[in-house]
């Protein structure tokens, strides 16, 4: 708990590291120093700003954005399905009997199965959809204008796609599911904490009825 409050306190809201890096080019630019200096030293910072924000909103080893980038970009879906009765589908998937992947092959054939896995999913999903990453071997998708009906055929092609999925590690063939849930926003729901909750009880339904399946929690 203590440490969770030390890393909340050091969560600085998006638009105020850019007011500060505005800030900062604004400092240099009074330097009394050439004026090619002041625009390399800006140009400089302005990557490493640029390199920062993207690796504090991507996970490194699938390039999926992470959950900092999840909860800020669901808020905004959550608040415009609310106010303009947008359809809005909540999407959670996890790797079945992952733990035992990694105790049997190893934590690298383990990262190659969450790339797959992800390489899948992006190839899988629409354009309009995002993919995340939000923590071990467990996603999230928020599916925009779209209702639970029309969620159930991309789902299932994509349990299907990684049911079928060939995956070789160091010439071992390998086999693996994924289980899926998945609810629709409706105005009896009231935070976006309670969509999550009743994606992940759809999700905790399909694991627990057999894993490698898709269940919608229909609570419309």
């Amino acid at each position: 708990m203590v440490e969770d409050l030390e890393q909340d306190s050091f969560n600085i809201p998006d638009d105020l590291l850019d007011s500060i890096q505005h800030n900062i080019e604004n400092i240099i630019k009074t330097f009394d120093v050439p004026e090619e200096n002041k625009m390399e030293v800006i140009k400089q910072i302005n990557y490493m700003y640029s390199r920062t924000k993207y690796l504090s909103l991507t996970d490194e080893l699938t390039e999926l954005p992470n959950r900092r980038c999840f909860d800020n970009e669901f808020n905004k879906e959550f608040l415009r399905a609310q106010r303009y009765k947008n359809n809005l589908t909540l999407v959670m998937f996890d790797i079945d009997h992952f733990k035992h992947v990694n105790d049997t092959y190893g934590h690298q054939c383990g990262d190659y199965i969450l790339k797959q896995v992800s390489k899948a999913a992006l190839q899988t999903f629409r354009q309009t959809d995002t993919v995340y990453r939000t923590g071990g071997e467990e996603f999230m998708v928020i599916l925009t204008e779209t209702d639970i009906n029309q969620c159930i055929i991309p789902l299932e092609r994509f349990r299907k796609t990684i049911e079928t999925m060939l995956l070789d590690f160091n010439n071992q063939n390998i086999s693996i599911t994924v289980s899926i849930g998945a609810c629709q926003y409706s105005p009896d729901i009231k935070t976006k904490e309670e969509l999550i909750e009743k994606a992940d009880n759809a999700l905790y339904k399909a694991k627990n009825s057999g894993r490698n399946q898709t269940v919608l929690n229909t609570c419309l």
